[in-house]
C-alpha cells in the first residue's frame, strides 16, 4: 500500500502536464510512471505508507487497449478500489462512452491543466475519501453534462416513460442544421429511425451497443450509427442516445476513411475522376471542378474535371469567374455558410446558389500554382474543422496526379519515359537513383533494390504476337505500381526486366513482405483482348543499400545477380543477394589481402542493431556489427571476412578498432540522450587468448569514458574452454573490471552447460536458427522453451535473435525470454540512422532520473 497519487502516461509531455497540474494543487506524494509495470516498481516496498488517493492514467489506443490498462491498474497493491479518473490522448480511439465500468471520470488531453483537479474534487464531494465501489461517470446526477456540453458529440436526451425529446446537444442542432428548439417533444420514433433492431429495444436494453441508423435533419436523414445508456436528468430517470454520422464533413474517422480511399484511388488510367467523384459523394458536395494551367502558351485554364449535382445550367467562361482567377494566382477561398458574398463577383457561386465554397490552389513541389479546385454545396459546409483539412488533402492530392502526368508527358518528350508502360525508362530512373542514393547518404536511409524479370516471356511474344506482349508489360507495370507506395520509384530497365525502389525502409520484413505481394499479384491470371487467359509469373533479386553496395551499378549488380538466383531455384520467386561461398573460396586470398588495407582505407563500418525489452519494447541495448564495404564488391557478409580475418589474425586490430569505434559511439549517445542503453561487442576466438586483453579493454574504455558497466562483451559458444588458453582468465577480469559478459550463439556448442557454470556470464543469447522455427519446428520450440528456463533458474538473463515474425515475438513473451533482437523490431542502422531512432524514441523511453526530478 502506498500514499499519495499515481500518475501513468506513456508520453513525456502528458506525464509533465499531469504531474505540475496536481504539484500545483499542493499535493506532494506523486508517483509518475510511464506504464503500469513501471508503476509497480514504482510502489513496490512500501507497506507502512497509507493506500492511494487517486490514480490518473492517460489512454491513447482503442477500447480493448483502454480495458486493458483499467485492469491492470485495479491489480496494482490498493488500485482496486482507488478512484480512476482517465484522460483520453489526442490519438485515443476510443470513445468516452465506451469507457470500462468503475472509472470515476474523465477528461480530454486538453482539459488536464483546468479539468483535472476540479474534477477530482468535486468527485470526492459528499463522500469518503476511499470507495468501496468506485462510481461510474453515467451514474453520477448530471455527470453526462460534461461530455453534452463541452464535447462535439450529438446527444439526443430521451424521457424513460414516454420516448418524448427532452433536450438535444448544440451539435446535434448544428449538424442537423435545425434549431434547438426544434427538436424539444418530439417523439424519438420521429427523430432517430434505427435498422435490424426496434426503437423500443434500443430504449429497454440501453446496453450502449452501436446500432446503424437514420438521423432527422433540414434536408431529410444523415446517415451513421446510435447507442444508449441510462442516466438521470434532472432528478429522472432518462436515456441518452449518442449518434455519430457517417458523413466525412462531420466525423473524423468517415473522413480519415475518405483521405484514404482518394489516396488509393488515384493511381488508376482516370485518376483525377475517381478521386473527385470520391470527394463529391462523402462530402455531399454539389459542384466540385479540377483546373489546370495551360503549359502550351494558349491562354486561360484547362478544365480537367466537372462534377454538378443539378440540371446544367450555361456555365460561365473561365475568365468570368473572378474566383477561380483568384485561386490561380494563389489565394485560397473558404466560405462555409456565406458564399453569397462572392456573388456580385461570380457568376458561378450565383448560377448555382451556392452557400458554401471553396477554392484551393494545387501546389507543385517548387510551390508554383499548377491549377485549381473549386468545391461548393448549397446547403454549406459541414464542421469546418474536418471539411477543410479533406478538402485541402484533396487538393494535394490532386496537384500530385497533375504533376506526375506533367512530369510523364515532359519525360515522353525528352525520351526519358517508356512510351508503352509511361514508367521510366532506363536514363531516367540511372539519374533517380543517384539522387536516391546521395538523399540515403546525406539522411542515413537505407533502401532496397528490386530487379524483376517475366519468366517465359520470349514465349508469349512468340506464341501470341507482340501486341499482346505489350498487353503483358503494360499490366504488369499497372500491378507493380499497385503494390508500392507512392515515395518508391517503378521502372521500365530494359524489354521485359523492371526495377524497383522501395526506400525509407528500417526492417527487412518491409521489404520481403512487398516483394511477397508482388509474387502473388504476379501469379494473378492476365486476360488478353481476345479473351485468352495467361498465367505470368516473375523472378525477382533484391539488394539493400548501404548494406550490399554504396553505389549504383554494385546495387544493380548485385540485384542482378540475385534474379538469376531466384530463376536457378525454379523462377516465380524471389531471393536475396549474398555473396556467395564459392567466390569467398574463389577469391579468398584476394580477399584477405585488401582486408589488411580495409581499416586503413576507411572501408570498414560500424552498425549498430538495437536490443529492445520483450515486455515494453522499448530499446535497452544495442549490437555492434562490422560491416567492410569492398571497393569493387560492394558489401562483404561477415560471414564471409570474420573467417579470413580470424585466418590472418587481423581480427585482433579489427575488433580493437570496431570496439574503440563503438565505445566512443555509444558514450556520445549516453551523453546526448541519457538512456543508459547496453553495447555488445564481439569478441573472437582469437581476440579471447590474447593476454593483453584485459589492457585493450581498460585502454578502450579510458580513452572513450564510457562507464564499463555499459559495455557486453559477446563470446560465441563455439570457442571451447579447454582449447582457449586464458579464456576463462579473460573473462573473469573483464567482468571484474565492471563489463557484463554474454553467450552468443547459444545452444549450437557443445559446451552449454559447462559454458553457464564455469564462466561469469550475465545473459545468454539464444541463436537465431532455433528462434526463425518457432512455428515451425515443435523441437527447436522445446529448445528454447528449456534454455529460458534454465537461464533464468542459474539468474542469467535471456535475449533471443532472429526475431522475425509476430509469432516469434509473441512466443517468446509467453515464455518469459527478457529481450529481443531482430528485423521485426529494427535491421542494423549506421550511425546516423540509429540517432534517428533514438531521436524519435526519447519521449516514449523515461529514464529513472526523469521520474526523481518531477
Amino acid at each position: 500500500m502506498n500514499s499519495g497519487i499515481l500518475v501513468v502516461a506513456a508520453e513525456r509531455e502528458l506525464r509533465r502536464s499531469l504531474f505540475d497540474a496536481l504539484d500545483q494543487a499542493g499535493y506532494s506524494q506523486i508517483h509518475s510512471a510511464r506504464d503500469v509495470s513501471h508503476a509497480a516498481i514504482l510502489l513496490e516496498g512500501r507497506p507502512s505508507l497509507p493506500p492511494l488517493q487517486l490514480m490518473v492514467a492517460v489512454l491513447a489506443g482503442d477500447q480493448p487497449q483502454a480495458t486493458g490498462v483499467c485492469e491492470q491498474l485495479r491489480r496494482l497493491p490498493g488500485g482496486s478500489d482507488t478512484p480512476l479518473i482517465v484522460v483520453l490522448a489526442e490519438d485515443a480511439t476510443i470513445n468516452p462512452t465506451d469507457l470500462p465500468a468503475g472509472i470515476t471520470d474523465w477528461l480530454s488531453a486538453a482539459q488536464i491543466g483546468t479539468e483535472l483537479v476540479a474534477r477530482w474534487r468535486r468527485s470526492q464531494t459528499g463522500r469518503p475519501a476511499r470507495h468501496k465501489t468506485p462510481v461510474s461517470v453515467s451514474d453520477v446526477h448530471e455527470d453526462y453534462r460534461y461530455v453534452f456540453e463541452e464535447g462535439n458529440s450529438e446527444w439526443l436526451i430521451v424521457d424513460a416513460r414516454t420516448g418524448h425529446l427532452l433536450e438535444v446537444s448544440p451539435t446535434v442542432a448544428r449538424h442537423s442544421r435545425m434549431h434547438a428548439s426544434q427538436w424539444e417533444g418530439l417523439p424519438l420514433s420521429g427523430v432517430l429511425r434505427f435498422e435490424g433492431i426496434a426503437l423500443e429495444q434500443v430504449l429497454v436494453e440501453a446496453n450502449r451497443n452501436w446500432y446503424p441508423c437514420q438521423r432527422k435533419s433540414a434536408q431529410g436523414a444523415d446517415t451513421g450509427q446510435a447507442s444508449a445508456r441510462r442516466i438521470l436528468h434532472r432528478g429522472h430517470d432518462a436515456v441518452a442516445l449518442m449518434f455519430r454520422s457517417d458523413r466525412a464533413d462531420l466525423r473524423a474517422e468517415a473522413a480519415l476513411s475518405l483521405l484514404s480511399r482518394i489516396f488509393a484511388s488515384s493511381s488508376g488510367v482516370d485518376a483525377q475522376g475517381a478521386a473527385g467523384r470520391l470527394l463529391f459523394d462523402e462530402l455531399g458536395l454539389d459542384y466540385l471542378a479540377v483546373w489546370s494551367t495551360r503549359q502550351d502558351g494558349a491562354e486561360g485554364p484547362a478544365q480537367l474535371l466537372q462534377l454538378w449535382n443539378g440540371d446544367d445550367p450555361v456555365w460561365p467562361s473561365a475568365n468570368a469567374q473572378r474566383s477561380l482567377q483568384l485561386v490561380l494566382g494563389g489565394k485560397s477561398i473558404l466560405h462555409r455558410t456565406d458564399a453569397k458574398r462572392l456573388e456580385p463577383l461570380d457568376p458561378l457561386v450565383q448560377q448555382l446558389d451556392l452557400a458554401g465554397f471553396a477554392g484551393l490552389p494545387l501546389y507543385d513541389e517548387r510551390h508554383t500554382v499548377l491549377g485549381a479546385m473549386l468545391a461548393g454545396s448549397r446547403r454549406g459546409f459541414g464542421e469546418m474543422g474536418i471539411t477543410e483539412p479533406v478538402l485541402r488533402c484533396s487538393a494535394a492530392r490532386f496537384a500530385q496526379v497533375l504533376e506526375l502526368g506533367r512530369t510523364r508527358e515532359q519525360g515522353r518528350a525528352e525520351g526519358l519515359v517508356d512510351a508503352l508502360t509511361g514508367l521510366p525508362n532506363r536514363l531516367l530512373f540511372n539519374d533517380r537513383l543517384d539522387t536516391i542514393i546521395r538523399e540515403a547518404i546525406r539522411n542515413g536511409e537505407c533502401f532496397a533494390v528490386l530487379f524483376v524479370d517475366l519468366d517465359h516471356f520470349k514465349a508469349i511474344n512468340d506464341s501470341h504476337g507482340h501486341a499482346a506482349g505489350d498487353q503483358v508489360l503494360r499490366t504488369v507495370a499497372q500491378r507493380l505500381c499497385g503494390s508500392v507506395r507512392a515515395s518508391d520509384t517503378v521502372a521500365r530497365y530494359a524489354g521485359d526486366e523492371f526495377i524497383v525502389v522501395l526506400r525509407h525502409i528500417v526492417k527487412n520484413e518491409d521489404v520481403l513482405r512487398v516483394a511477397e505481394k508482388i509474387v502473388q499479384v504476379m501469379e494473378t491470371p492476365l486476360y488478353l483482348d481476345d479473351g485468352t487467359e495467361l498465367h505470368v509469373t516473375a523472378s525477382m533479386g533484391l539488394s539493400f543499400f548501404p548494406d550490399d553496395a554504396g553505389d549504383a551499378q554494385t546495387l544493380l549488380e548485385h540485384a542482378d545477380e540475385a534474379m538469376y538466383a531466384a530463376k536457378h531455384l525454379g523462377r516465380n520467386n524471389f531471393q536475396i543477394y549474398e555473396v556467395s561461398p564459392e567466390y569467398a573460396q574463389e577469391h579468398g586470398m584476394a580477399l584477405k589481402t585488401r582486408l589488411r588495407h580495409a581499416e586503413g582505407n576507411g572501408e570498414l563500418r560500424v552498425v549498430y542493431q538495437p536490443q529492445v525489452d520483450a515486455g515494453s519494447e522499448d530499446i535497452v541495448g544495442m549490437e555492434a556489427l562490422v560491416r567492410w564495404e569492398h571497393p569493387e564488391q560492394g558489401m562483404i557478409s561477415p560471414a564471409v571476412f570474420i573467417p579470413l580475418a580470424e585466418e590472418s589474425g587481423l581480427i585482433v586490430s579489427i575488433g580493437e578498432w570496431v570496439m574503440r569505434t563503438a565505445c566512443r559511439q555509444a558514450k556520445e549517445w549516453e551523453q546526448r540522450y541519457g538512456l543508459r542503453l547496453r553495447l555488445g561487442v564481439n569478441l573472437s576466438a582469437v581476440q579471447l587468448m590474447e593476454p593483453k586483453l584485459l589492457d585493450t579493454v581498460t585502454t578502450v574504455l579510458h580513452e572513450t569514458g564510457l562507464d564499463p558497466t555499459l559495455l557486453e562483451l559477446e563470446i560465441t559458444e563455439s570457442i571451447s574452454i579447454k582449447q582457449a588458453p586464458n579464456l576463462v582468465e579473460n573473462l573473469h577480469g573483464l567482468h571484474h573490471l565492471g563489463c557484463h559478459i554474454a553467450i552468443d550463439d547459444f545452444g549450437t556448442g557443445a559446451a552449454s552447460l559447462d559454458y553457464l557454470r564455469r564462466l561469469p556470464a550475465d545473459r545468454i543469447k539464444i541463436d537465431q536458427s532455433f528462434v526463425r522455427n518457432i512455428g515451425v519446428d515443435p523441437d527447436d520450440e522445446a529448445i528454447v522453451r528449456a534454455t529460458i528456463e534454465m537461464a533464468h533458474r542459474l539468474k542469467r538473463a535471456v535475449v533471443a535473435e532472429g526475431v522475425e515474425i509476430e509469432q516469434h515475438l509473441q512466443f517468446l513473451r509467453s515464455h518469459g525470454c527478457d529481450e529481443l533482437q531482430g528485423y521485426l523490431f529494427c535491421r542494423p542502422l549506421q550511425p546516423i540512422s540509429f540517432d534517428k531512432l533514438l531521436a524519435e524514441r526519447q519521449r516514449l523511453l523515461d529514464v529513472q532520473v526523469v521520474v526523481e526530478t518531477a
